[in-house]
């Protein structure tokens, strides 16, 4: 038989990991545990806060560092994505319209916006 661990020991090896390895999703912890994703879910790990919470963190952090590397780039494309993320709606709608001309030649030039 193999060894038993408490609920509580679990979520202590789970949240040692989460912050050692930088994890940022349930199925990640679950690998780096010393039990089966079923004994997992059947101690209710996945509904705890203190869990949850950490990999929430993780992921906040690695949403902040990436955003600064975006901001410092001069990749244009990776300043592109940052000012999507931050652009409110009339600018959305300018970085992601597409704007088309049609000529006529008996009634001149037609502008269409295509959103």
């Amino acid at each position: 038989m193999g060894v038993r661990y408490t609920k509580k020991k679990l979520e202590e090896m789970s949240l040692k990991v989460i912050k050692k390895e930088k994890l940022t999703w349930i199925t990640e912890v679950v690998a780096f545990l010393p039990i089966t994703r079923a004994t997992f879910y059947n101690k209710g790990l996945d509904k705890l806060d203190s869990i949850k919470d950490a990999i929430e963190l993780n992921r906040l952090s690695m949403k902040v560092r990436m955003k600064h590397k975006w901001f410092n780039s001069d990749n244009a494309t990776l300043q592109i994505a940052l000012m999507k993320l931050m652009a409110d709606n009339e600018e959305w709608d300018k970085l992601n319209s597409t704007k088309q001309q049609v000529k006529s030649e008996t009634s001149g030039s037609i502008q269409f916006d295509f959103n």
